[in-house]
């Protein structure tokens, strides 16, 4: 499979300004907005729910809380993959 022409400009550009991202004022919502949620739009993934699914039936949910040991925890994505839908 060739890599899409999104993911491969989005490398371009995160390489071409690398420097102002790790020493400047970059926070973790813009790069996740600017280049990860594009990342896996371009993977296929609803990452802004733009199907309209309920909270049960979206692909992608972000920061919900799970349980790993006794540790609470929120990762950024949870994927989903719902059969039968």
């Amino acid at each position: 499979m060739a890599v899409p022409t999104e993911i491969l400009e989005l490398v371009k550009r995160f390489d071409r300004n690398l420097d102002a991202y790790k020493h400047g004022r970059y926070n973790e919502t813009q790069i996740r907005r600017e280049f990860i949620d594009p990342f896996f739009e371009e993977l296929g993934w609803d990452i802004a729910n733009k199907q309209g699914y309920a909270e049960a039936y979206k692909d992608v949910v972000h920061e919900e809380y799970i349980k790993i040991g006794q540790a609470t925890k929120a990762p950024d994505y949870g994927f989903r993959i719902i059969i039968g839908i």
